[in-house]
Order: structure tokens, then sequence, then C-alpha cells
């Protein structure tokens, strides 16, 4: 099987983490699966925040509706659109879409990526924007749309059921 199609397959939603660190290269192979993920216009109309502050962490956790999991990890990523990059080129089509597919498109590069290197992620969209705006004071110009907890898993969940192809796939020929 291909390499990418097999992380892809094999790559779990992981809630449960140990408590250990993450070295310093996978965080930095994961600034890169972020920045090398395709754009709209090759604008690179977004923004990561590397959360690693237990306090930070815990408020995160709380802004995402109690979902605890974010607390116990060593990293949080928040993935931000960046408003003023994507605008004047797009206008709100590309602040209400564009951008959010974009920082979509980084997000998955770093959880296929964590996965490569034994790490566990989970796509947390469920929280408050505002609050969470306020907790990593961002500018006007960053709207959060997605958090990250990338840490070792201590419980791998197994696949569950997908669609059938002809559920999900209709060929226009």
């Amino acid at each position: 099987m291909d390499e990418v199609l097999k992380a892809v397959k094999e790559r779990r939603s992981i809630r449960s983490f140990l408590k250990k660190d993450i070295p310093e290269d996978i965080v930095k192979k994961l600034i890169e699966a972020l920045i090398w993920a395709p754009s709209a216009g090759n604008l690179q109309a977004r923004k990561f925040y590397f959360v690693k502050n237990k306090e930070i962490k815990m408020k995160l956790a709380q802004a995402a509706l109690n979902q605890m999991f974010i607390a116990e990890v060593p990293l949080v990523i928040v993935g931000c659109i960046d408003k003023n990059k994507i605008f004047p080129r797009y206008g709100e089509r590309g602040v209400e879409l564009y951008a959010i597919q974009d920082v979509a498109c980084s997000i998955t590069n770093a959880m296929l990526v964590a996965h490569e290197n034994g790490l566990g992620s989970c796509w947390v969209g469920a929280f408050r924007e505002e609050e969470v705006s306020k907790i990593l004071n961002l500018p006007r110009h960053l709207r959060p749309v997605v958090i990250l907890p990338v840490g070792y898993p201590a419980y791998v969940p197994s696949a569950p059921p997908r669609v059938s192809i002809h559920e999900a796939v209709e060929f226009v020929e």
C-alpha cells in the first residue's frame, strides 16, 4: 500500500494521551507540514499558535466546551485564518471559505505527519471562537478555526465504519 494512503487509513482521532513531551525535531516537522500545504492564490493566509503552557491549554479546553483531553497533551496547535491576507484578493468568500480550506489543508498535513512520527491528534472544531481569541490575545484580523491537540496516544481506537464508495462518490462521465 502507498505510504501516504496507509497513513490516511491508519490515522485515528486520539483523545487519550501519554504524559510525554514531543521532541523538537518532530515539532519542526509539524511546522513544515503546516507551511507546505496548498493555499488559495498561494497567499498562505493562515497563522498557527503552538501552545505548551499548561494554564493556557486548560483555558483552551474549557473554551472547547470542556473537552479536557486538550489540557492533557504536550502540544496544542490553534489554526487561524488571516483576514488581512485573504480579503484584498478574494473578499468575503476568501474569508468565509478559502482561508478556512487553507487551514484545513495545513492541519490535515500536520495530522498525517504526527501519525507518521508516532503521535496522535484530534481535530477539534467545537469551541467558542471569541473566548479562544481572548485566551491567545489574537489580533482582530486572525480568526481561530481549529484546535489540534497533539501527543503520544495512550489508546488507539479501531477504525470506525466508512460509507460505501457508492454512497460517497458519483462518477460523471
